[in-house]
């Protein structure tokens, strides 16, 4: 109701709905909401304020109704990647367990440096009714709670004591999420008493606000100094991060690269930046890379890394490049442009790419990127012997071969924790710039169907008639599989590559190559499994309202693949594949595992020592 003409008097929940539903974004020279809509499972801690408040907004901010409150923040995070962090959804959850459950979720999206609403209930400001159900009491603090746990996962944090103090902190919160040097998750704890108190809130603050996400211009010091170290490089590189498709600036990497005739690789999340078949593509770098680009890291004398954040399976724990070769970083982060003693240049990709070019004369020796492209030649000759099937057993790399064969190149490829992220890296072949959204900053279980379900919603609104195809091993689908429901009844189709070698593989391939004993990974080594058995997942998807069915090989899956390509609904292939053979042996880098210093397992003592004599070519460095 209005109580005067420039104030409207509302809960601070409706305050909360209006306000987000006026807040756009100018993308391409197109207004859209910045705020994509929401995911919610309703409790006691958020129904009756804040879901009396979205259901006046339903068609302005459409509410999905999650499964699972982690796999709804996944599926926040998954929306968020689809639309480079130009727009975010928010989630909510009671107090409690509901709220709880998304702090993985907000883990993950900090990792990963996207944006991402949490609209979360907590228990009544006043205490009267003190403790409430599922209340976790503190002694010592009655102001410290379960919602306290986020503040080291999220860049913005706030408990609304107050109905006014929306006014300072929901645009602080927007800001963080659309900054790009401090993107990440926001969260509003929301007081349970608080969400129905009333306050007369100025009209103006409801206003239609346009937004547009800030591009940082570079120091011209620091682009003089990134100059400099270039200019005098004889075999310069560019690491290719997941940043410069958040700045749109694959173009501008790409004709800096070819202009200098520089050899570029790829980070995983930046593993979508130049296509395959691009001569200047040396490929995928790192732990889980390819021979081609870890060579070439590891003699380069000056690395320009361009939106990477540098972590352990970009640099191979520090191990994959030569100890004085000199670092140029870009980013608009400044705690990642300056990591191990890096030229920081602190900026937009975009804009300080065409300031390095604008001033940079130096053409990288021609010698130089001959051995670059052999390399690569000889790569994408291994990659294809990889992928190919015949009599041999079945692989993670061979179901890759076939999707990436009959797939269409704009379709959106999803990989998570497990084995697969490291094969989809190594032996997908890009088709089109930024359609690959392999999930390793946090590593996380259960993202590859929730994270689908969020980029495929994303992607009906820009490219509905393209798929999204998710890779999962049957461990991820074990850990998190109800969004397969949830795209059923959201009517968002995926096609879900269920990948089944019989437990956790990949962890038992760790296991066994720093010497010790298969052991509780596959289900056949748990000593308190009698009997092991697999999982019908067909039926088990087919109970969620999919298509699926199982083939035996490499050949029915494509068969299969093609099928689904033609349903309209979510479709679930199965294949079992061999948890022992087939793993792609090439293109590693070292990574600094812990094991142990003293045991009486000879083979574990063998490892150990072979591991720790490696670290002598480890960079020192912050």
């Amino acid at each position: 109701m209005t109580t005067e003409t420039n104030t409207i008097q509302l809960t601070t929940a409706q305050a909360i709905i209006r306000w987000l539903s006026n807040q756009f974004i100018e993308i391409d020279g197109q207004e859209l909401r910045v705020c994509g809509g929401g995911f919610g499972i309703f409790g006691h801690g958020n129904v009756t304020c804040l879901g009396e408040a979205l259901h006046t907004v339903q068609d302005e901010l459409p509410l999905y109704r999650g499964q699972n409150e982690q796999s709804m923040g996944f599926a926040a995070a998954g929306y968020a990647k689809q639309w480079l962090r130009q727009r975010f959804m928010f989630c909510t959850a009671s107090a409690g367990p509901g709220t709880a459950n998304l702090l993985t979720a907000a883990g993950l999206a900090h990792a990963n440096r996207l944006p991402m609403l949490m609209l979360c209930g907590d228990t009544f400001l006043t205490r009267l009714p003190d403790p409430v159900l599922q209340q976790m009491e503190n002694f010592n603090d009655p102001t410290f709670g379960v919602n306290d746990a986020f503040k080291p996962v999220v860049r913005y944090w706030d408990r609304i004591c107050h109905p006014a103090q929306i006014i300072q902190s929901l645009p602080n919160a927007l800001a963080t999420m659309l900054d790009p040097a401090d993107c990440g998750p926001a969260f509003l704890g929301l007081p349970q008493d608080v969400q129905g108190w009333t306050y007369d809130y100025p009209a103006t603050f409801f206003e239609k606000r346009v937004h547009r996400i800030r591009r940082q211009t570079p120091d011209i010091a620091e682009i003089s100094d990134a100059v400099a170290a270039l200019s005098n490089a004889s075999r310069p590189m560019i690491i290719a991060g997941g940043g410069v498709q958040y700045s749109k600036a694959a173009e501008e990497l790409t004709a800096f690269a070819e202009k200098h005739q520089i050899p570029v690789v790829e980070t995983i999340a930046g593993r979508a930046n130049m296509l395959a078949t691009h001569p200047l593509n040396i490929g995928p770098v790192g732990v889980t890379g390819s021979d081609s680009a870890n060579a070439i890291a590891e003699k380069a004398d000056v690395v320009l890394a361009v939106g990477t954040r540098l972590q352990d399976f970009t640099t191979g724990s520090w191990t994959a490049f030569a100890k004085d070769a000199q670092f140029v970083s870009i980013n608009a982060a400044r705690h990642d442009a300056g990591k191990h003693m890096s030229l920081p240049v602190v900026g937009d990709a975009k804009l300080s790419l065409a300031a390095l070019d604008a001033t940079l004369t130096m053409t990288a020796p021609k010698t130089w990127l001959e051995s670059a492209q052999q390399a690569r030649t000889k790569w994408d000759a291994y990659v294809a012997d990889n992928v190919s099937h015949g009599n041999r057993p079945n692989s993670y790399a061979q179901a890759i071969g076939v999707v990436n064969e009959l797939c269409e190149p704009r379709d959106r490829v999803v990989a998570a924790a497990g084995g697969l992220p490291a094969e989809v890296t190594a032996n997908w072949r890009t088709l089109d710039v930024g359609t690959v959204d392999v999930e390793f900053g946090f590593s996380c279980m259960g993202y590859e169907i929730a994270g689908a379900w969020g980029a495929r919603i994303a992607q009906a609104e820009q490219e509905p008639d393209q798929d999204t195809i998710t890779f999962c091993g049957d461990g991820s689908y074990m850990m998190l599989n109800s969004d397969i429901y949830s795209s059923v009844l959201s009517q968002k189709k995926m096609i879900v590559l269920v990948l089944d070698n019989g437990g956790f593989a990949v962890i038992n391939k760790l296991q066994n190559n720093t010497g010790n004993d298969s052991f509780n990974n596959l289900l056949e080594d748990c000593p308190t499994i009698p009997q092991a058995f697999g999982v019908d997942f067909v039926a088990h998807a087919s109970a969620m309202g999919a298509t699926a069915e199982k083939v035996a090989n490499p050949t029915e899956l494509g068969m299969a693949f093609q099928r689904a390509k033609s349903s309209d609904k979510t479709y679930v292939i199965v294949m079992d594949v061999d948890p022992y053979e087939g793993w792609t042996t090439e293109g590693h880098t070292w990574w600094e595992v812990g094991t142990p210093h003293v045991t009486d397992n000879e083979s574990v003592r063998e490892k150990h020592l072979e591991i720790e004599a490696t670290r002598a070519k480890q960079r020192r460095g912050v």
